[in-house]
């Protein structure tokens, strides 16, 4: 609290109380009282007023200091009424009460809110892993159906697969740290479990996969990874162009590995790079294209900044998109 915040706040009191000595002052003057004694009078009575309004300055000030410290030092800042200081007037007592009840009555809606969620996802959890027994069934079923018939219910039980696991991952997402673990983990074998995942979708739309050397040992959880690596090959298949070929190769930057995921798609406006990470962004190819969702470079960027791998696109129309996983070295995951 500054000097001039507290005359603002006060300017009403101080206005009244001015106005009050030069009232008295002119009634003593209308009444007789000599001049030099009506001076010293306002005199005395503005020494004292002006102490008294500095003392109250200086107490105030000094017990929001206090307060503002104590506050700056929580990591749970809603519990500021259960550790401030006693209050010292029955106004800090009333309003300490009305936050008490106010804050309690917040971490009531705060906490069935996060159970409410914490049933929600642990539902979807469930769910996932029962829908998965019905599509693995359907799969061995078209084993036996017409090869037509078998090609183009494998194409949309892969997708349904996809949105299945999107989903999983999603859910999982809200609390990342309790599912993810890190693994010194062989670059070569995340890529394999991405490509093997989405095979038939690649063989559909008739993609050819280059790789690189991908004999790096990078250091994440192989799970998470091979899923965000597969939502990039989704999109790969998806938005692909004419002989499509989807990339992979790594890089050693120091104690860092970086993967890049390049394909010669149609590739993404300029103006829509900023947002392509973005939740339930589809741009100008998922609405011409139809069946994006606009979640599987979210999950991605999400995922990515739980397990801190750099992600980072780049784009151009109809000659294709690179997408760039930096893993961080091992020295820098000591916190997680």
């Amino acid at each position: 609290m500054t000097v001039r915040e507290f005359i603002y706040d006060r300017l009403g009191r101080i206005i009244l109380q001015i106005a009050f000595l030069l009232a008295v002052s002119a009634f003593l003057f209308a009444t007789g009282t000599q001049a030099g004694i009506i001076t010293i009078l306002l005199l005395v009575c503005l020494l004292v007023f002006t102490l008294e309004q500095l003392t109250d300055f200086w107490r105030s000030k000094k017990r929001l200091d206090e307060l503002q410290a104590i506050m700056s030092g929580l990591d749970q800042q809603y519990l500021f009424t259960e550790c401030a200081p006693k209050p010292q007037t029955l106004y800090e007592r009333k309003l300490f009460e009305l936050l008490r009840l106010s804050g309690k009555s917040m971490i009531e809606a705060v906490s069935d809110a996060q159970a409410a969620g914490r049933e929600y996802r642990e539902y979807i959890e469930r769910w996932v892993h029962e829908i998965k027994t019905p599509i693995t069934a359907a799969k061995l079923i078209c084993q036996n159906t017409d090869s037509d018939i078998r090609r183009r219910l494998s194409q949309e039980l892969a997708q349904i697969d996809a949105h299945v696991e999107r989903a999983l991952f999603y859910a999982r997402a809200e609390n990342p740290e309790k599912d993810f673990i890190i693994r010194e983990t062989e670059l070569s074998a995340i890529c394999e479990e991405a490509i093997q995942t989405h095979r038939t979708l690649l063989i559909q739309n008739g993609i050819r996969i280059e790789t690189g050397n991908l004999k790096e040992i990078v250091y994440t959880d192989r799970k998470w990874a091979a899923f965000m690596l597969g939502q990039l090959l989704q999109n790969a298949a998806r938005y692909h162009g004419e002989d499509p070929v989807i990339t992979l190769s790594c890089k050693k930057l120091g104690q860092q590995v970086r993967l890049a995921v390049r394909d010669n798609g149609i590739g993404i406006p300029s103006y829509e790079l900023p947002r392509v990470f973005d939740r339930g962004f589809t741009g100008s190819n998922g609405r011409k294209r139809g069946g994006s969702t606009g979640m599987g470079l979210y999950l991605c960027k999400k995922l990515a900044d739980a397990l801190e791998i750099g992600l980072q696109i780049q784009s151009e129309q109809e000659a294709g998109t690179c997408v760039t996983f930096t893993f961080p070295a091992k020295a820098n995951l000591s916190k997680m």
